[in-house]
């Protein structure tokens, strides 16, 4: 087998490898609902803070949308 057919052979395994573990990366992302994967991000957010203040005015009836 020629130098270049063993680095080719090489190289293809080693993507392979990494493909498998990014298939495997997404699976497991899958198996929890979107949204406990965004749980925190907005925490300690200022402007986060003021849209949920205004969204509760507005469902209470003290604020017009």
């Amino acid at each position: 087998m020629s130098k270049a057919t063993q680095e080719l052979n090489a190289r293809l395994t080693r993507v392979e490898l990494e493909l498998a573990a990014v298939k495997a990366s997404l699976t497991k992302r899958r198996s929890e609902p979107w949204y406990r994967q965004i749980v925190g991000d907005f925490a300690g957010d200022k402007d986060h803070r003021e849209i949920v203040r205004l969204g509760r005015l507005i469902r209470s009836g003290k604020l017009k949308g």
